[in-house]
C-alpha cells in the first residue's frame, strides 16, 4: 500500500510504566548510531526537543502534542532540515508516535512515524535508520 506510514512493533517482558519512562526521553533510545545530539525537554505536553544527527545532516525540532501516561506518546515534527534531501523540510508536519499496551503477560510497543510514507524521498533511508534505532531499543528492553 503506497500510503503506508512507517511502523515497527515489538513485545517486551518489561512493564508498561518502565517502557513509557524510557520512551518519553529520546536521550535513552534515539542515540548511538549517527553522532546524535538531543537538546531540550520531551516529557510534558508542549515540551520541545531538537534532534541532530549525521554531523548536522539531519536536524529536527519535535513538540510533545499528546501524552497518555504508560499508553501513548506523540511528538509532532514542527521543523526539519534534512540536508541530504531535495526537500529538506520533508519531515515537518509528520508525527512520531509510540503506543504501549498489555498483551497477556507482555508489553506491546508500536512505533509509527505518521507521514513518513513511500512517497517521501527519505522513506528508504529514514525507515532503515528508524529500524536500527528500534532494534536497539527492543534489545535493550529484553
Amino acid at each position: 500500500m503506497s500510503t503506508q506510514n512507517f511502523s515497527y512493533t515489538f513485545k517486551t517482558s518489561k512493564f508498561p510504566e518502565g517502557v513509557f519512562n524510557i520512551l518519553i526521553n529520546p536521550k535513552k533510545w534515539w542515540i548511538g548510531l549517527h553522532n546524535e545530539i538531543i537538546t531540550g525537554n520531551s516529557e510534558k505536553l508542549n515540551d520541545e526537543f531538537t534532534f541532530s544527527a549525521g554531523n548536522g545532516a539531519h536536524n529536527s525540532l519535535q513538540k510533545l502534542v499528546e501524552i497518555i501516561p504508560n499508553q501513548k506518546i506523540t511528538w509532532e515534527v514542527v521543523d526539519s532540515n534534512l540536508t541530504f534531501l531535495k526537500i529538506p523540510n520533508e519531515w515537518t508536519g509528520t508525527k512520531i508516535t509510540f503506543e504501549i499496551s498489555k498483551e497477556q503477560n507482555q508489553t506491546k510497543v508500536t512505533f509509527t512515524h505518521n507521514g513518513l510514507t513511500p512517497q517521501f524521498e527519505c522513506f528508504e533511508g529514514c525507515s532503515n535508520a528508524w529500524t536500527e534505532y528500534l532494534e536497539n531499543l527492543e534489545k535493550a528492553l529484553k
